[in-house]
């Protein structure tokens, strides 16, 4: 495919008001909805939105009112990857930064990852750093309209976002090396089949979809949700054996706590907890 084809943008500007966000952050309750804002430009990646991503998961992992977010994007498209005009003069001799003070990188390649529980919906085209964000979260749910493409090594770059470290371990070597390498792209199908995705759902339901799992996640005791995130990291992170050495002191920390104090009591009496966060 062609680039226009292909939907990745090299244009810079956004075709909006300077005041308009790149990125809207609203709550719907526990959860923190982020939303893609630049659908003139296929929802492209300049600078400005990747800082202000970043700038919405240090809120997510800040608050403790938030217990989970929904990544979504406002238009047809996911993202059409990095808007290479704005971000390809701005890589120096020690890459790109990204975070602002008060951030936390939504890729999880540089300092620490969100400690909260993060849910995808992506429809249209989902390319480069679109994969890559899916990877660093924790569900994802694609339209069938949805177009994959990991497509950097036809521009010269490896994929820097995390890629070539997650999607082997996540879809295994073979699947991994075949989108990687060649840059072609899958749709939904493939991408369930590979398990980069959870689900597909028709066009236009992802993001319903998306939001029902954020809130089923958010119900749960949101410090054994995190707790439980953790132990999975430190698992693919530092292997078994750290994970292992973690159960234990962690069922005692979450045991003295008043949601786990909640949840016997919903468990003796059949209702639903209302978990507090303590």
């Amino acid at each position: 495919m062609n680039d226009a084809q292909h939907g990745e943008v090299h244009p810079s500007g956004s075709g909006q008001t300077d005041g308009e966000p790149r990125i809207t952050v609203e709550r719907d309750g526990h959860v923190l909805l982020m939303g893609f804002n630049r659908s003139a430009k296929r929802n492209a990646a300049d600078l400005r939105l990747l800082q202000e991503l970043s700038l919405a998961y240090g809120e997510l992992d800040r608050d403790p009112e938030l217990r989970a977010g929904l990544v979504f994007a406002h238009g047809e498209h996911f993202t059409g990857g990095l808007d290479l005009a704005d971000v390809g003069p701005r890589i120096g001799p020690d890459g790109i930064d990204i975070v602002p003070e008060g951030g936390i990188n939504p890729w999880a390649v540089e300092g620490r990852a969100v400690r909260k529980p993060v849910v995808m919906a992506v429809q249209g085209l989902c390319l480069t750093l679109g994969i890559e964000l899916i990877l660093a979260s924790d569900l994802a749910i694609a339209a069938d309209s949805a177009v994959f493409s990991q497509m950097e090594v036809s521009r010269g770059i490896l994929p820097f976002g995390g890629a070539t470290i997650r999607l082997p371990r996540a879809v295994g070597w073979g699947n991994a090396m075949r989108w990687i390498l060649t840059g072609d792209s899958f749709d939904a199908a493939e991408a369930l089949r590979i398990g980069l995705v959870q689900e597909v759902v028709p066009h236009g339901e992802q993001y319903a979809r998306g939001l029902e799992l954020a809130h089923r996640i958010a119900a749960q005791a949101p410090l054994a949700v995190q707790a439980s995130l953790a132990n999975a990291r430190t698992a693919i992170r530092e292997g078994d054996a750290a994970a292992e050495a973690e159960l234990q002191p962690e069922l005692v920390r979450l045991a003295a706590t008043e949601d786990a104090r909640l949840g016997m009591e919903s468990f003796v009496t059949r209702q639903p907890a209302k978990f507090v966060g303590r």
